[in-house]
This record gives structure tokens, sequence and C-alpha cells, in this order.
């Protein structure tokens, strides 16, 4: 069997170049996401990077990461597969990724598209200014909040200003779980305290937007190749309508302007949610990542 491991801070920007030039572009690929969520694991192998993670309560195999013939990895991963006594799913293909497997096992796979994960991209033009009268509702909702709060500020998010984001956060998880005891946050909790005590070393980058000394609301992102940032939290009180317009706006400015090489902006998908769809679409997305399961026939439905 293949011997997996956590994601090593180490590795960080070797697997980022590997990344950038493999062109992947889902969100599940980034070297952030792959280090804060759920029992994620990878091998280097040869020239590629095979990841092994847990997708509810099933363990799949993300499509591989490099450049080149993918056939000795996936002949590895059937073979992982195969010595774990567990079925052979591979998540996060493309298109081409798909076209690849059924010739490469003709007629041995079964692929069906997953919307729910598919990653929504955005024009960061079009999130830095709003131009136009599609994003007429935006510019009302941004120009209400600073006509309302004109002492606001925007701060890029340091090691040192963490504590007052962590203080915002305690406070809009415990203003959720008012409003509904049975709400789960467990793994993205986890996921952000990760995220907070290896800051500097995941090479993170973030906004918040602050009354005061108090954060409102905050924004975090990391690069997803080189023309591609990732929006992995995005986060608003309840205190001033018009926050999460603002720091959405306010964050795609400061990225255009810090990364200049940035062009997409990738909000990752919506879940399945269909609040959080409206969401999403309303800011009329530029493309799709769109993302295909696949599956050996022989496979019973197990996980």
């Amino acid at each position: 069997m293949l011997e997996f491991k956590r994601m090593d801070p180490s590795f960080r920007e070797e697997y980022n170049a590997l990344l950038a030039a493999s062109g992947r572009q889902g969100c599940e690929y980034t070297f952030v996401n792959l280090s804060l969520w759920g029992r994620q694991r990878m091998v280097r192998f040869e020239d590629w990077v095979i990841l092994f993670s847990q997708y509810g309560r099933c363990s799949v195999y993300p499509f591989p990461v490099g450049v080149g013939d993918p056939r000795p990895a996936l002949d590895a991963i059937f073979e992982d597969a195969r010595l774990r006594g567990i079925p052979c799913r591979l998540t996060g293909l493309r298109q081409q990724d798909c076209e690849l497997l059924e010739s490469y096992c003709p007629g041995k796979f079964r692929f069906h598209p997953d919307r729910d994960s598919f990653d929504y991209v955005y024009n960061i033009e079009d999130l830095a200014f709003l131009k136009g009268k599609r994003y007429q509702s935006k510019r009302n909702f941004c120009n209400r909040f600073w006509g309302a709060n004109p002492h606001c500020t925007l701060a890029p998010i340091t090691k040192e200003n963490l504590p007052q984001v962590q203080a915002m956060l305690d406070r809009w998880y415990h203003d959720r779980l008012q409003a509904d005891p049975y709400q789960d946050f467990l793994l993205e909790q986890l996921a952000l305290s990760r995220a907070f005590s290896q800051w500097e070393q995941l090479g993170m980058v973030g906004m918040a937007l602050m009354d005061g000394e108090q954060v409102i609301a905050f924004s975090m992102a990391s690069p997803l190749g080189n023309d591609t940032f990732d929006i992995h939290f995005e986060k608003a009180l309840d205190v001033a309508d018009g926050a999460y317009a603002a720091i959405n706006q306010g964050f795609a400015r400061y990225l255009r302007e810090q990364h200049p090489q940035t062009r997409w902006l990738n909000r990752e998908d919506d879940m399945g949610l269909p609040g959080l769809r409206k969401a999403k679409l309303s800011y009329h997305p530029d493309h799709m990542v769109e993302k295909y399961w696949a599956r050996l026939w022989e496979d019973e439905d197990v996980c």
C-alpha cells in the first residue's frame, strides 16, 4: 500500500509549483484546503502527488496532481484501493480526465458530474469594481454600508491581529448557535483553528473589516495556480447591513493591487445549499470549475 502522510508546510512551495504546472483549478487541490480540512493525506509518487481523502464517510482518491502521463500514478491508486479492500473512487476529475480514464480503462468506470462541488470563479475586475447594471444591487449594499459606517476601515490580516479575528469568529459562532443550537460547525472550527495556528506557514492572506479595534468581517484566501486566489473563509457579524458586500469588494481590490497577476477569484462550491447557491450566482461567476466522480462498475454501492 502507499504510505500516505499529512501535508507538511515545508512541502508548500514545491506542491504549489506542481499544482500550477498541472493546470488544475479545483479548490480541493489547494495546499491550504489539503492541510486544514479533515483526514487528507498525500504521497509523492515519481513525478506525481497522489492524494487520499475522506469525503463524507467514503475514502476517495482525488485525481493525481502532476504533469505528463498519469497512468503510472493511476495504476498505483488502483493497486492501493485493491490492497485496502475499498472501492476505487476518483474525485475532482475534469472532462479531459474522464476522457483519459475512459481511454485507458475502457468501459470499466462509471462517471457522473458532482454539481454541488462545482466551483464558482469570478473575474477579479468584476468583484473589485462592481461595474454595470448587473452589479447595481451589490454597489448599493456597499454604498449603504460605507455611508452608514464611514469610520470603518479595511486592514490586512496579520499574525498580530489574528486574536481580534478569533474574537469576532467566537461571537459569530455564538450568535449562530443561539439562533439554532443544532447547527454543526465542528469541522469548520477545526479548520480555522489550524489556519490561525499555521498562518504564516500556510502562506495565507486575508482582510479584516474593522470598527475601531473590533473586527466585524473578514475574508481569507491563498493562491491557486499562477493567476487565481481561492477564497477559503468569509464571515461577517450581523451588526451592519452590507458588511459581507463590503469585505467581498474590499478584499478583491486588495488582492488585485497586491498581486497584479491575479485574474480570477475562486469562491469555491455551494455544497448544494440553496441559499448559498443563490448568493454565489448573484455575483455572476465568469465560469464554473466542473468536477466529476469516477467509480469502477464492479464495486458495490457502498463506501
